[in-house]
């Protein structure tokens, strides 16, 4: 079958990927030793400036796990380095970079984040979650003027693959002048429909009328309620095979009371809510959200990686949007064979939520949706028509929940 034109990436996050096509990248390294060695390549080439690193694929290596701090610190001499897991949830920290944090032996996790520590107590600088996004902001950022050339090579970029309509899921609250900026240059090469976070939505809704155009709108707001599955953070109804002690099922990272306030912001700005949640847990606890709120908007569940069976119905039902990646099941056979081997069923029901009535394409309710999650992975089109149709990676005799492919013309009518 023939792609498409002018289809919709329904899950995108714009200006980290045009940040991203500047950082050293990662995803193609096997093991833990051609990760350090990519690192200290690029601390060497550059020496005194700090290496962005995006990408890494710990549980895809020959040897899974995060390199150790001291072998991170002898491969790039002492080099600043923030390296992300590809995912956006976990990310190694050299101890320059921890320091630039303010972050020591002696500090506890944040809420919502983990500091990984080695055998004797020390960190070994893993980060997850809130804790990944405080070393993170330690970082360097790029002025006003870099964020306008970043933005627009990334919407180029998706343009090429053959998007005219890109959704951002963590608009910046700053996102809206600078495409508004492109939009009045001509330089706009995909329409853009923007998330914010949902403790931004107000701010950024009281300005719609300064840079709403016809193609620049708001879509709704944005909250995360679990993490992801390579870090064992997505909340699960049941425990990891290999989870953590200290967080088996992994982690919910909003209350009940915290997602109806969230509902309630989107209600006052009359937008619907998108939500990411991964684990079944954390999709069950959306749908819940959606059944206590007003179910008259189109909300959205983001990834639902997992759904148990008994909640497929309740995006008909409630009249929710599953807003998915398959394409993440190409990178993900190895960690949820590890992960969830007596799950694998439950993997992107698709075949499970357009048979009780969910439309492929439809966005406004009751519909399956595709994106990509770029820069968290490629947005070819083709990976996630490859995953959903196939359920596996080209070469690769290991498929994932088999019973739960679609159609290869389902999948591309998903991308609307």
């Amino acid at each position: 079958m023939v792609k498409p034109t002018g289809m919709r990436e329904a899950h995108a996050h714009v200006f980290q990927l045009g940040r991203s096509m500047s950082m050293v990248d990662l995803s193609a390294c096997a093991s833990q030793q051609e990760m350090l060695d990519r690192l200290g390549e690029a601390a060497g080439t550059r020496p005194g400036m700090p290496v962005l690193a995006h990408g890494a694929r710990p549980e895809g290596f020959a040897d899974p796990g995060w390199p150790g701090l001291d072998a991170l610190e002898a491969s790039c001499a002492g080099a600043a380095v923030w390296a992300w897991c590809f995912d956006h949830h976990a990310l190694l920290a050299s101890r320059a970079a921890l320091r630039a944090a303010r972050l020591d032996e002696d500090s506890p996790d944040p809420d919502g984040g983990v500091l990984e520590r080695d055998a004797a107590g020390l960190l070994n600088g893993v980060c997850k979650e809130a804790a990944a996004l405080t070393v993170w902001e330690a970082a360097p950022e790029p002025s006003m003027d870099e964020r306008v050339r970043l933005v627009r090579s990334a919407l180029e970029r998706l343009s090429a693959l053959g998007f005219a309509e890109v959704h951002d899921l963590k608009a910046q609250p700053w996102l809206p002048e600078v495409v508004s900026e492109l939009d009045r240059a001509g330089e706009l090469a995909c329409d853009l429909v923007l998330w914010p976070l949902v403790e931004h939505l107000g701010s950024v809704a009281a300005t719609r009328g300064e840079w709403e155009s016809r193609r620049v709108r708001m879509g709704g707001g944005k909250i995360f309620v679990d993490g992801t599955l390579n870090s064992r953070t997505a909340w699960m109804t049941a425990p990891y095979a290999d989870g953590s002690p200290a967080h088996p099922s992994g982690m919910a990272l909003m209350t009940e009371a915290e997602i109806d306030r969230a509902f309630a912001a989107c209600a006052d700005a009359g937008v619907p809510l998108a939500a990411h949640a991964i684990g079944d847990a954390a999709v069950r606890a959306v749908l819940d959200g959606v059944e206590r709120a007003d179910a008259g908007r189109p909300h959205r569940i983001e990834h639902a990686e997992f759904v148990d069976e008994a909640d497929v119905e309740r995006f008909v039902r409630l009249g929710a949007v599953a807003s998915v990646q398959p394409c993440h099941l190409l990178a993900d056979i190895e960690a949820l064979e590890r992960a969830v081997p007596d799950r694998l069923d439950r993997v992107l029901p698709l075949r499970d939520l357009i048979d009780a009535g969910c439309v492929p394409g439809r966005i406004d309710g009751a519909g399956v949706v595709f994106g990509s999650d770029v820069p968290i992975v490629r947005a070819d089109p083709k990976d996630s028509i490859q995953a959903a149709v196939r359920r596996t990676r080209v070469g690769c005799d290991r498929v994932i929940g088999a019973g739960q492919a679609i159609s290869e013309g389902e999948a591309w009518a998903c991308f609307g």
